[in-house]
């Protein structure tokens, strides 16, 4: 229950919508929200009331009231910000087996009209318009019960990687060098310096792994200054990163593992209420996930009639193809060490290729990791192998030179984790404030 003396004068909140019950006939509460909708019928107005958790009916009928509490009742407009106090009626007839009667009604704020868009849902509106409207979209109940079930995702998450060992650290977002290449960074200014907006914590996990933190795990921003204006893509997104020593790519993907399979139990055993919101049935997959070597994925994509050369990264259309055939997550393993980052670990039995793999879910890609190159030299060549320059990663190889143990680690994209929840089509709809190469405010 929240304190809100001041903004309510002498009132304190004392229930949220959903803790009423029926049971409480005649118990006197105190509620505040917003006006979802209001119907008024000459000597009788119906308020349906939303707060965070859900809705209450509010009755004011004239005869049973103050005038002050009837006229002011008769003077709300939809949005309005008000605080209630009044008693508990049991009601069968009423949508949650009750109502509420006020006893006194405090204006606490009230909305403009018309409305850029619809809260109640009742008047659908385009993806753009809501976005420029986020406020007001966020109000809308399937919005609030998205991002409900984002943060008990991200409690999981952390539950999971905490109980597997893990530390959590915060590294810099600000970098002098990129991590994996110049292609797609952020430039900033950065008093006399260039700097740039960091693709990811990759070399900063690898750098505590010689500190001797030997597990670590961040959720963070990172930025991709990616030209792709699609429905998977966003230049600012969320990442959960993890990094493990003593450990190889079969360990971080058992990890991995773990936490999206821990994440969907938790959520489906905590967050039904939010998933009837939404209309998800979480299908709970069986550990461990498929695994496919990239030579046969080449197979499969072929087999789909799209052409894919052995070396190449999947497009768009091989994913397509290959999310026809696979269903559910399953790893793609055994990549070639040509199109993976210079500090992946290349296979001792078959130098053409590396311990990568990535986490899929039907056709999208949701996570990347590997067992990274912990010997300075070998990773000195993998940087050139990539025409990157040595020397604009000193501080990072620095950490190779005095005693790097062996490690493995991934990177989990949470915006595209949550897409899978909540069987979204846009990940715009999984984030606050996307922020794509058309948007970026508000």
């Amino acid at each position: 229950m929240d304190n809100i003396v001041d903004s309510m004068g002498n009132w304190r909140r004392t229930h949220f919508s959903d803790e009423i019950k029926a049971e409480m006939d005649g118990e006197e509460i105190i509620i505040a929200g917003w006006v979802n909708s209001i119907r008024k019928l000459g000597k009788l107005v119906f308020i349906i009331l939303r707060d965070r958790e859900g809705m209450i009916q509010i009755v004011i009928p004239k005869q049973k009231v103050s005038k002050e509490v009837f006229d002011i009742g008769k003077s709300l407009g939809r949005e309005d910000v008000i605080g209630i106090k009044g008693k508990v009626v049991a009601n069968e007839k009423a949508p949650a087996g009750y109502e509420i009667i006020p006893t006194e009604i405090k204006v606490l704020n009230r909305a403009e009209s018309p409305l850029p868009l619809d809260p109640s849902e009742k008047v659908p509106a385009d993806i753009d318009t809501r976005l420029d409207n986020r406020f007001l979209d966020l109000r809308r109940p399937k919005i609030q019960a998205l991002f409900k079930l984002r943060s008990e995702m991200l409690r999981s998450v952390r539950n999971t990687l905490y109980d597997e060992g893990f530390i959590e650290v915060n590294t810099p977002k600000l970098v002098a060098s990129a991590t994996e290449g110049g292609t797609e960074l952020f430039p900033i200014s950065y008093f006399e310096k260039e700097a740039f907006l960091g693709q990811s914590p990759q070399l900063y996990k690898q750098m505590l792994m010689a500190a001797g933190f030997d597990r670590v795990f961040e959720i963070g921003p990172i930025f991709r200054a990616e030209e792709h204006n699609t429905r998977r893509h966003l230049n600012e997104a969320i990442s959960i990163d993890c990094e493990m020593s003593f450990s190889d790519d079969r360990d971080a993907m058992a990890t991995l593992e773990s936490v999206v399979h821990n994440t969907l139990l938790h959520l489906n055993e905590h967050c039904k209420k939010e998933l009837d919101v939404i209309g998800v049935d979480l299908n709970i997959q069986e550990v461990p996930f498929p695994k496919l070597k990239y030579d046969e994925v080449v197979d499969i994509v072929n087999s789909k009639g799209v052409e894919m050369e052995w070396g190449e990264d999947l497009s768009r259309a091989a994913e397509k193809a290959l999310g026809e055939y696979m269903d559910g997550f399953y790893f793609i393993t055994n990549w070639p060490i040509e199109i993976r980052p210079f500090y992946t670990l290349p296979n001792e039995e078959d130098p053409r290729l590396c311990k990568a793999f990535d986490l899929m879910y039907r056709d999208l890609e949701i996570s990347s990791g590997a067992q990274r190159n912990h010997i300075y030299d070998l990773l000195v060549e993998g940087i050139k192998r990539m025409e990157l320059i040595p020397e604009n990663f000193g501080s990072y190889l620095e950490a190779f030179k005095y005693g790097m143990p062996p490690h493995a680690g991934w990177g989990l994209g949470a915006d595209r984790f949550m897409m899978i929840i909540g069987a979204q089509e846009n990940i715009r709809e999984c984030v606050l404030f996307p922020r794509d190469r058309q948007r970026l405010t508000p």
